[in-house]
């Protein structure tokens, strides 16, 4: 999935003047107390961190009056959210304080999704000030982000006054780190930097050439599912197919193509309703597609995700 809306035009706007002195005047009261504590005194806040629903106004909109809060929404199946997951939370080490790094499961956090208006994963997004800003959805380049956080970094500066917390280097090198993954199959890298590139037919060719010579390679299968999935999607009006999904509700290429979309735009149970019934209502060939395409639907979200789960059951009513 190619990287868009890598800049900060289009944003929200930040300039609204009430709302830059009421951050300003934030930022510069949680300074003052930071200042006047003893050092040490109070444990430094973490670069990098999960946020749930329950915990987004104190852990995002509340921080984001002292420091840029990044936020990488994310999902387990999605392969270009592994990819892109680990650069940025390099970056809000090597970015010391800066911006700090958000992490939202999309599966577990549907509401925050919606809000946001994510249209599909990986999307990153800052808050600033309690304001949204869309940075960029999809993988990209390291020197691309930088030049993204460059800028956010110096809006949230001029407008608000919000400069972050720098931390010490070296406290950012003391953080304990991951084992390193052991070397990966040269021909499975070559799949995922297609798929991360956007080259969507080479990574498809590229995943068979190692399924053809590792059958049993799960993340070969979960990764050539995913650019099908992609490939399917690749240049579908949203809305017309939306439309046309709505108006033939018993036309079973119609609720293919509607499902793909709801599954890449993070509406996973209304991807799965949709095949159920299209499982349901179609018979023959038709019937077996909608059941092979739901098969491979469960596969590319897990097979213990409560969601699959469910349609899992529906699905062994409808058939049975």
């Amino acid at each position: 999935m190619q990287p868009r809306n890598m800049s900060m035009s289009g944003v929200v706007d930040l300039s609204a003047v009430k709302a830059a002195a009421e951050a300003k005047e934030k930022a510069e009261a949680a300074r003052a107390q930071r200042a006047a504590q003893p050092e040490g005194a109070a444990p430094a806040a973490p670069l990098v961190f999960d946020v749930d629903e329950a915990g987004f106004e104190q852990l995002v909109l509340q921080r984001s009056a002292e420091v840029p809060v990044v936020i990488d929404f994310w999902a387990e199946w999605c392969q270009p959210c592994k990819q892109l997951g680990p650069l940025l939370e390099k970056l809000a080490a090597d970015y010391a304080g800066r911006f700090v790094l958000a992490k939202v499961d999309v599966d577990s956090n549907q509401m925050l999704f919606q809000q946001f208006g994510v249209q599909g994963i990986p999307a990153v997004f800052a808050v600033v000030a309690g304001q949204a800003l869309p940075l960029f959805q999809g993988a990209a380049p390291e020197q691309q982000i930088r030049q993204v956080l460059d800028q956010l970094i110096q809006a949230a500066e001029e407008r608000f006054g919000i400069v972050g917390a720098p931390v010490d280097p070296e406290q950012v090198q003391q953080a304990p780190q991951e084992a390193p993954e052991p070397p990966q199959d040269p021909a499975l890298a070559a799949a995922h930097d297609a798929l991360d590139g956007g080259d969507l037919a080479g990574a498809i060719l590229a995943y068979e050439g190692v399924l053809a010579d590792q059958p049993a390679n799960v993340e070969a299968r979960l990764g050539l599912g995913q650019a099908r999935l992609l490939e399917r999607v690749q240049g579908v009006d949203l809305a017309a197919a939306r439309k046309d999904a709505a108006d033939r509700p018993r036309d079973v290429d119609a609720q293919l193509v509607a499902a793909d979309l709801d599954l890449v735009g993070g509406h996973v149970e209304d991807a799965f309703g949709r095949l159920v019934d299209a499982v349901r209502t179609a018979a023959g060939d038709d019937r077996d597609r909608a059941r092979v395409r739901l098969l491979e639907l469960f596969e590319l979200v897990g097979p213990d995700d409560p969601r699959v789960v469910a349609a899992r059951g529906a699905l062994a009513r409808v058939l049975f």
